[in-house]
C-alpha cells in the first residue's frame, strides 16, 4: 500500500469501492500525461478537467469579447452528468469485482518513481 495515497476505509470495511475510490490514482495518472490510466481509475477526473478547462476557456472568450454570453457559467448539467459518472463508474466497478472477479482499479504502477527518478 506504500505510495498509493490513503487507503479507503469503505473499502477495507466492506472490501467493495467506494464512489471515490482511486479518484486519487486518478490524478496522479492525469498528472503524468496517462489518460487511460487516469480514466480507469476514476472517469470523473478526465471529466472534471474536460469542464474546468471549458469554463476557463469560455470565460476568456467572455472576457476577451467582453460579451458575457460566451461564458458557459456553472451549468447545472455538468454536475448532474459528474453524479451520473460516479454512480455509473461505482456501481460497475462493484459489479466486476464481485460478479466477475476483475479487479478495475489496479494498484500505483509509478509507486516507485513518483518522486520524478526512474
Amino acid at each position: 500500500m506504500a505510495g498509493q495515497g490513503f487507503p479507503c476505509l469503505f473499502h477495507l470495511m466492506t472490501g467493495l469501492y467506494c464512489p471515490g475510490c482511486g479518484g486519487t490514482r486518478a490524478v496522479r495518472a492525469l498528472f503524468r500525461g496517462d489518460l487511460a490510466m487516469s480514466f480507469q481509475y476514476h472517469p470523473l477526473v478526465l471529466y472534471m478537467a474536460a469542464v474546468i478547462l471549458a469554463e476557463a476557456v469560455s470565460f476568456g472568450i467572455a472576457r476577451a469579447t467582453k460579451n458575457p454570453r460566451w461564458f458557459l457559467g456553472h451549468v447545472l448539467g455538468f454536475v448532474y452528468i459528474g453524479v451520473g459518472i460516479i454512480l455509473a463508474n461505482w456501481i460497475f466497478k462493484n459489479y466486476m469485482l464481485v460478479f466477475q472477479g476483475v479487479d478495475l482499479i489496479p494498484p500505483w504502477p509509478y509507486w516507485t518513481t513518483w518522486s520524478g527518478t526512474h
